[in-house]
């Protein structure tokens, strides 16, 4: 009977006894008796491991002392129905081929508990471990989810630049692209480095949001979507932010606001619901691990919901929509602020929120998620479409339980004159963006679009403290290391 080569998580699903496979996998643990080695190892498809049996006379003593934690085998044998607790299935080893060693004495992962920061250091690994193969693998199921779900209403995916020559934030923390020479640049008559002798002739950036260029793609397609990495030169270490990460930002002609947080709404719970229905294993894990890493926490700073409760409390309510206005009015007559408990207390009218508020918007007054529309356009970008009222513009904020802001959006401006006269009053300059401005120009329409960043959702979706630990190698400043 032929040998066939075989994923551990699709035999563990769906087995005969007797069956000949190929298994190539990582070892986990091994245990030695007198008679027998019991192996189990990993190949990455799922979480759980396959227990090798092996007779050790049959393999030799070198055999068997070359399989420690982290071998890299391919055993070659027959299934059989496990006695053992907690399996069904194990595979009597036949032939085992050792592909790489680990040396024992060297190799940092070893079955134990290692801590996240630790595995930080060592990330080149870390995906060995059930921690973070599990986020990989929902990761993954999250990236096919978001495809299928513009996919299924017609959007047109579209690569948006990495590098550019504009700012769509505004913020300036961008980071620079260029084949100057760092010692000897080329400097203009007024001591500044004169970039027309660059490779694009002129300063160019990695991108901050594909958001402007795919408004170009919506005044032509009607309704298309970006995926793809952005970049943000802040030098801030915290859990939430790093340098590098993915944006999905959709872009659709002939959407009003409400049409936007309709689609925003949709697609969050559609994604949330995926995850669900498709990665059981690995979310039910990550939930008792966050439920664990949550007991080693103050009192006060416990979460009130599971990791499974605060993905239901998105799913299941209809999230509540009201103006920044009505939030404010809120806040400023809530009992943490005028009991002066939120570390930033809300006195006016014009105050940018923060992720307190957010939340207790959404965990204590509301008890759902928020959709935040109407802000003052002085704290907001130049492109989203002022409202009649002459002070706020047609944005929208989506906040979720625990994590506060994780989408958020507008209405653009589609109307030439209004936008140029708030790029003009925000100091953007017209020559840099002529292209877009000539969308207003020729054809234009109302249009809509949001953005949500990646790794702040699957924070939410993962249970997740920090955001470095939901993508494979996090750039922070000072560390590039991987």
């Amino acid at each position: 009977m032929e040998y066939k080569k075989t994923k551990i998580k699709q035999l563990l699903t769906s087995f005969s006894a007797s069956q000949k496979v190929v298994v190539n996998g990582w070892v986990r643990t091994k245990r030695e008796s007198k008679n027998v080695v019991f192996i189990a190892i990993n190949d990455g498809s799922g979480l759980t491991n396959l227990q090798i049996v092996a007779d050790p006379e049959k393999f030799g003593e070198e055999i068997i002392r070359s399989i420690t934690t982290g071998t890299c085998l391919s055993v070659k044998g027959t299934l059989v129905e496990s006695y053992g607790k907690g399996q069904k299935i194990e595979l009597l080893a036949e032939n085992i081929t050792i592909f790489g060693t680990a040396d024992p004495d060297e190799y940092p992962l070893q079955p134990k508990k290692h801590s996240l920061e630790f595995l930080r250091e060592i990330a080149h690994l870390r995906p060995r471990t059930n921690t973070f193969s599990a986020i990989y693998r929902v990761r993954h199921a999250m990236i096919f989810a978001v495809h299928r779900f513009f996919h299924e209403r017609g959007f047109i995916n579209i690569h948006t630049p990495i590098i550019t020559a504009s700012d769509a934030e505004g913020a300036g923390e961008m980071f620079r692209v260029s084949t100057l020479s760092l010692k000897d640049p080329p400097i203009k008559e007024d001591g500044s480095i004169d970039f027309s002798k660059d490779f694009f002739n002129r300063e160019t950036n990695l991108t901050v949001s594909g958001q402007l260029e795919a408004e170009l793609g919506a005044l032509a397609l009607s309704e298309v979507y970006t995926f793809g990495p952005t970049f943000r030169a802040e030098n801030s270490n915290t859990t939430r932010h790093i340098a590098e990460f993915w944006m999905i930002e959709p872009e659709m002609a002939f959407y009003d606001l409400n049409d936007n947080m309709d689609l925003a709404e949709e697609f969050l719970k559609y994604l949330i619901q995926y995850a669900l229905d498709h990665c059981g294993e690995d979310m039910e894990f990550l939930e008792k691990r966050a439920a664990d890493e949550e007991l080693t926490k103050k009192k006060e700073e416990r979460s009130e919901m599971s990791l499974r409760e605060g993905l239901r409390f998105v799913i299941d309510k209809d999230f509540e929509r009201i103006t920044y206005t009505e939030a404010i009015d809120i806040l400023i007559n809530s009992k943490p602020n005028k009991k002066k408990q939120f570390q930033f207390l809300v006195e006016r009218w014009g105050t940018d929120l923060q992720s307190e508020h957010e939340r207790y918007l959404v965990e204590k007054h509301f008890k759902k998620p928020v959709m935040l529309t109407d802000y003052p356009k002085d704290i907001k970008a130049f492109y989203m479409r002022q409202n009649d009222d002459g002070r706020t513009v047609r944005a929208m904020d989506i906040l979720f339980p625990g994590i506060g802001e994780i989408v958020g959006g507008s209405q653009r401006e589609e109307r030439l004159d209004y936008l140029k006269q708030r790029m003009k009053e925000m100091e953007v300059g017209e020559e840099g963006l002529w292209w877009y401005l000539e969308t207003r120009k020729f054809g234009t329409a109302p249009h809509s679009g949001f953005g949500l960043g990646f790794e702040r959702f699957l924070q939410f979706l993962t249970g997740m403290n920090n955001i470095r630990d939901v993508i494979a190698f996090p750039r922070t400043p000072g560390n590039a290391e991987f």
